[in-house]
């Protein structure tokens, strides 16, 4: 389908972004399991409840706007996640959890610049119960990031250094 307007770049978007939150429930599990620091695999399981949480959000919306919660892959998470797997497999001990962590930032800053996006295409389009919730969903994977930070200097890095 061809984008013509700002409405088709939304729902394109927005099929984009439940894609990338479905690869991302998929590696989530692979995430927790390789990582040997609890407040990093604590930090991973809930990511993935929140996760699940933006997927429902996606598929309110899409069916809002009579639209198939499926379509293309997205494959710039798809190209973040091969990354992160191969840090995981060069990475051993500590500096395996310093690269899960820089991984999942990576991620995490791609999915901070899509609902950016969205939310803004949303105010435009006149939708504003969608902007409400993709903000919600900027604003965690904000906060996210955040956790991540401070898993990684509080404790991680350091250890990494070692």
């Amino acid at each position: 389908m061809a984008t013509e307007s700002l409405q088709d770049l939304y729902v394109s978007e927005l099929k984009d972004a439940l894609s990338a939150e479905q690869q991302i429930l998929n590696a989530l599990p692979k995430m927790e399991k390789a990582s040997g620091q609890e407040q990093l695999q604590k930090a991973f399981r809930t990511h993935r409840e929140i996760t699940e949480e933006h997927v429902r959000r996606l598929e309110s919306i899409m069916e809002s706007l009579d639209e198939k919660p499926k379509g293309k892959k997205c494959k710039g998470i798809e190209g973040i996640i091969d990354e992160g797997e191969e840090l995981m497999k060069e990475a051993n001990g500590d500096a395996r959890d310093a690269a899960l962590i820089a991984a999942a930032q990576r991620v995490e800053h791609y999915e901070i610049a899509l609902y950016g996006a969205l939310r803004t295409f949303a105010n435009q389009l006149g939708r504003p119960d969608d902007a409400r919730l993709l903000q919600q969903t900027l604003d965690e994977e904000g906060k996210a990031d955040q956790e991540l930070t401070r898993i990684a200097e509080s404790r991680v890095n350091q250890d990494a250094m070692a």
